[in-house]
């Protein structure tokens, strides 16, 4: 397996250098707003909700029936959750166990479709889920007659990075996922390492009528910067962390690789035979860019110094998460980018890569989405959504639920909004 280092990097260029395009929206610019239609059931990351917490969700369309197209989205510690287009809970799939008594069990981050997967002699669409808690691939059928999901995880599937369990007990596990299948049939999936700059590339393999895969290759993103005025800097973790990335996405059509490193910006690169084509090229900036931070023990946090901002930050608040392509064409769409920190999304041009603006999924028949992880979108048009399908993780649901203990439950689910604005005129 091949890997790829990039150096720390000196400024570049917040768009892509083809483009040609305009400057970003300024950060001060009114985010359009937008509403969703509907949410699924909360998910209460307590003891009494099994510790289910919404992430991030995929969107199967049913080849035949549209009507039966579902959401499948991942609570973590509660495993996965399918749900129908009226946002109704149809089937609720557990993590697998610890493997030892003092072992971590399941912790499903992200999930993405491959369709068309060549399975026991016929094609199959699968569900595939990065389990954090393992580090490992999951792998799900979705059988478009019952329209229910079957675990078809190979046994012993191996670790994705980890060199044994002792180093999957530390954590540093898979995380962010894009899946892609190539112009030849071959399927992949584009990894993150949580708590790490490192991304890796995994072909999918059939193995006795079930699912497993094998490394192909690795990258690692840079940790240090240097900014245009030549001083050096770093973005603030936890200590021993690095700068993670987790959104990840591929363009179908391209091979064209976003990757959302939250706490520094969007990068894109290629794949071409199930390799990096290339180093991966930074094409916009979070806001918090060269500001100086720091870890704050007291806090439990970072600490940034705001007023010591020295301008050199895109308009995307940190942490920058989710990716998804709304696909209207070969070449055309708008990718949709989640900025956390200020409950917006960023829009731009699939193509060029040219900023068209931002929303905000406000309140309106059910409450809006705040401190989103994980979106996908379909452009395909759906019973309820003749636009197409949004589905936005809201990581801060209300109204809020009280608790045995006066306080609020953690309360998280995923907002349904119809994607026709996303459509460009």
């Amino acid at each position: 397996m091949r890997r790829i280092a990039i150096p720390a990097l000196a400024a570049v260029p917040l768009l892509l250098a083809a483009s040609g395009a305009a400057a970003a929206p300024a950060r001060d610019d009114a985010p359009r707003a937008v509403r969703a239609v509907a949410e699924t059931p909360s998910l209460y990351d307590d003891e009494a909700g099994g510790d289910a917490d919404a992430d991030d969700p995929a969107i199967w369309v049913h080849p035949t029936d549209p009507a039966g197209s579902l959401v499948i989205a991942t609570a973590k510690n509660g495993g996965l959750r399918v749900y129908d287009l009226a946002a109704r809970e149809r089937q609720a799939i557990a993590t697998p166990p610890a493997p030892g008594p003092d072992d971590e069990s399941g912790r499903f981050n992200n999930v993405d479709l491959v369709a068309g997967f060549r399975l026991g002699g016929q094609r199959a669409d699968l569900a595939v889920v990065t389990d954090r808690g393992r580090d490992q691939l999951r792998f799900y059928r979705v059988d478009p007659a019952t329209r229910l999901l079957t675990d078809v995880t190979a046994p012993g599937v191996p670790f994705a990075f980890s060199r044994d369990q002792a180093e999957v007990d530390e954590q540093r596990t898979a995380y962010g996922l894009g899946a892609y299948v190539d112009p030849a049939g071959a399927a992949y999936a584009v990894v993150s390492r949580r708590s790490t700059p490192e991304v890796g590339v995994f072909r999918l393999v059939e193995r006795a009528g079930r699912v497993t895969y094998r490394p192909v290759d690795r990258l690692t993103l840079p940790s240090a910067f240097t900014l245009p005025d030549g001083t050096a800097w770093s973005p603030c973790t936890d200590p021993g962390d690095g700068p993670q990335v987790e959104g990840t996405v591929v363009d179908p059509d391209t091979g064209v690789v976003h990757l959302a490193q939250e706490k520094v910006g969007l990068w894109r690169t290629r794949l071409a035979g199930g390799r990096f084509a290339g180093p991966p090229t930074l094409v916009e900036r979070v806001r918090e860019y060269g500001v100086p931070a720091a870890f704050d023990p007291a806090e439990d946090d970072c600490v940034t110094d705001y007023p010591a901002d020295p301008g050199f930050g895109g308009p995307i608040a940190q942490d920058v998460e989710g990716l998804t392509i709304y696909r209207t064409g070969r070449l055309t769409g708008t990718l949709v980018v989640s900025a956390q920190g200020d409950d917006t999304f960023h829009t731009y041009d699939r193509r060029s890569g040219r900023p068209t603006g931002r929303f905000a999924v406000v309140d309106g028949v059910v409450d809006g989405s705040q401190e989103c992880d994980g979106a996908a979108v379909t452009a395909t048009p759906l019973p309820g959504f003749p636009g197409g399908l949004l589905v936005v993780h809201d990581g801060r649901n209300t109204p809020e639920t009280p608790g045995g203990d006066g306080e609020a439950r953690p309360d998280t689910d995923f907002k349904f909004v119809d994607a026709g604005f996303l459509r460009r005129r």
